[in-house]
């Protein structure tokens, strides 16, 4: 067992585990967080996916003791007050969701995308989704989302 603090979604929270407990454990069981889905658990979905020092990160495989030091934000931590960020809002308003599963981890893609370059080519969109697997087909609205969130370029924040 070792002690280790890690910051989510802007808390400090510190934990006495086993080191290699996967980072994902740690959200859901003893943080609350159920917006990261643990679907595969081999980091070939991207349901697992969260915000780490600004880019999207698979958190199923990796040992939550790998992010000490680092800002870690889930899709819980994206609304501000009670708003939804940006990206949030454009799969609102493109109905980018079907079941919801793949939702989260689709949208810390597209956060982080969108936080590198404010219009990304259908190439860079096409690789930030690359590892994310949505089994309702929703794929079309989320580009339609992608879309126009990049149309004017907003702020994310």
């Amino acid at each position: 067992m070792t002690t280790f603090t890690l910051l989510v979604n802007g808390t400090n929270h510190s934990f006495e585990t086993d080191p290699a407990t996967p980072l994902i454990f740690i959200l859901r069981n003893q943080l609350n967080y159920t917006g990261p889905k643990l679907g595969c658990g081999l980091e070939t979905c991207g349901a697992c996916a969260v915000l780490v020092d600004g880019e999207a990160e698979l958190s199923c495989t990796r040992a939550a003791s790998e992010f000490e030091g680092k800002q870690i934000i889930t899709i819980e931590g994206l609304s501000l007050n009670g708003n939804l960020s940006a990206v949030q809002q454009a799969f609102m308003d493109e109905g980018a969701a079907q079941c919801g599963y793949c939702t989260p981890g689709i949208i810390i893609a597209v956060t982080g995308l969108i936080s590198k370059t404010s219009k990304p080519s259908d190439g860079e969109i096409n690789e930030a989704l690359e590892k994310h697997l949505c089994r309702c087909g929703s794929h079309a609205n989320v580009i339609k989302a992608v879309k126009r969130l990049t149309a004017g370029g907003p702020n994310i924040d």
